[in-house]
């Protein structure tokens, strides 16, 4: 069911997102104080690019509050627009019956979108 989902996903628009993602992460590896939120970008890129069957987990590490600093920077970079674009096309997309497991996984890259340093993505099994 899965693959059928990334396929659906893949088909109607998850690629757009996609291209989103990496167009932004490219433009913000432009500076060297830049590299880390471009980085988290292509990271978001992966996840929204095949995103059935893959979940996402806290991560602790080493880093001390760095991560939240980051997130907070990220929020105000853009974060909150990201988010409120996965919120907005996850409602529009629940509206339809066909259209609840996509507004599902755009649910899901709401968390992510608002703050991804100090996550990773892992796969469901």
């Amino acid at each position: 069911m899965n693959v059928l989902g990334n396929i659906l996903w893949f088909l109607f628009g998850g690629i757009m997102i996609a291209l989103e993602y990496i167009i932004s992460g490219f433009l913000m590896c432009i500076t060297i104080i830049g590299i880390p939120f471009g980085i988290q970008s292509f990271k978001l890129a992966a996840f929204a690019l095949l995103p059935f069957g893959k979940t996402t987990q806290v991560v602790e590490s080493g880093t001390g509050c760095l991560s939240s600093v980051l997130n907070i920077l990220w929020i105000f970079l853009g974060g909150i627009w990201i988010a409120l674009s996965h919120l907005f096309w996850g409602t529009i997309l629940y509206i339809t019956i066909i259209g609840i497991p996509f507004g599902k996984q755009h649910y899901k890259m709401v968390s992510l979108a608002l703050t991804p340093f100090g996550r990773t993505i892992i796969n469901k099994n």
